[in-house]
């Protein structure tokens, strides 16, 4: 399995942006699908999990009312639309995949399957 996470780029605070995980496996809808990411010097901060059919969510609390986590299984991609970005949204962001669902702690603890590259993410102020 591949992930590819693009969308990545420079915005001012307050703008947006969407970010993509595209993934090469027919078996897409059997994951689900979890967003990270990493500051420089900092640890991996959970940031969005989606289930395999889409219908269950999780926003780590520094996101929630400002991001938005979605899939389309036809087109085995998801998306973490980013709104109201601040300038401590500022890391590399990667998508990653499990094929178990979990709650919250779980999908933003656990050592998952696989792991795409990061996309940069710039917030100025």
């Amino acid at each position: 399995v591949q992930l590819q996470a693009s969308g990545g780029g420079l915005v001012q605070a307050g703008g947006s942006l969407r970010l993509s995980c595209a993934v090469s496996r027919r078996t897409f809808s059997s994951y689900a699908i979890s967003w990270f990411r990493q500051a420089p010097g900092k640890g991996r901060e959970f940031v969005a999990s989606i289930s395999g059919s889409g219908r269950s969510t999780y926003l780590g609390d520094s996101v929630k009312g400002r991001f938005t986590i979605s899939r389309d299984n036809a087109k085995n991609t998801v998306y973490l639309q980013m709104n109201s970005l601040k300038p401590e949204d500022t890391a590399v962001y990667y998508c990653a995949a499990i094929g178990r669902w979990g709650s919250i702690a779980d999908m933003s603890s656990r050592t998952y399957d696989y792991r795409g590259q990061g996309t940069q993410v710039t917030v100025s102020s």
